[in-house]
């Protein structure tokens, strides 16, 4: 059993979680099953559903990209499957402290916002495809990735 209580999911996983096309759905569908029978909670933002729709509207990253009502549908369908942190004062001010106190710019402040959302939400884990985009955070809090999921047999 692997317990963590409440575990942050990033954007990449919730996007390889929801499109089966993507060559990581089978192992991201197996890791979120196996947080879940193990009793976690698992939370998203709204940054994570904003992004979430973006990445999916993108036509440099699909094709053919799934109409925006489609689009809605899945984000409100995630929306319910997971815990949902709202982004309030204190995380703005977690992010500028974030901001403060660990070097970082550009794109990287998306994910200070995320972290700056777990620290707020009093979470402690994030799960990952991107573990080295969180590793100035490891003071913060803790990265879960794909294969340590997998590879747990407990």
């Amino acid at each position: 059993m692997t317990m963590y209580g409440n575990v942050f999911c990033d954007t990449n996983v919730v996007i390889r979680l929801n499109v089966t096309e993507t060559p990581e759905h089978a192992y991201v569908r197996s890791a979120i099953a196996k947080l879940i029978a193990d009793q976690n909670r698992l939370w998203i933002s709204r940054q994570v559903l904003r992004e979430f729709c973006m990445v999916l509207t993108r036509p440099q990253v699909f094709p053919i990209p799934p109409r925006p009502q489609d689009v809605a549908s899945r984000a409100r369908a995630l929306a319910s499957l997971f815990e949902v942190a709202d982004e309030t004062q204190a995380v703005t001010d977690h992010l500028l402290n974030l901001l403060e106190t660990i070097p970082m710019g550009g794109k990287q402040v998306y994910d200070a916002n995320l972290v700056a959302t777990m620290l707020a939400s009093g979470i402690q884990h994030i799960f990952t495809l991107n573990p080295s985009d969180f590793l100035r955070f490891s003071a913060q809090i803790n990265v879960i990735t794909l294969d340590s999921l997998l590879s747990n047999g407990s």
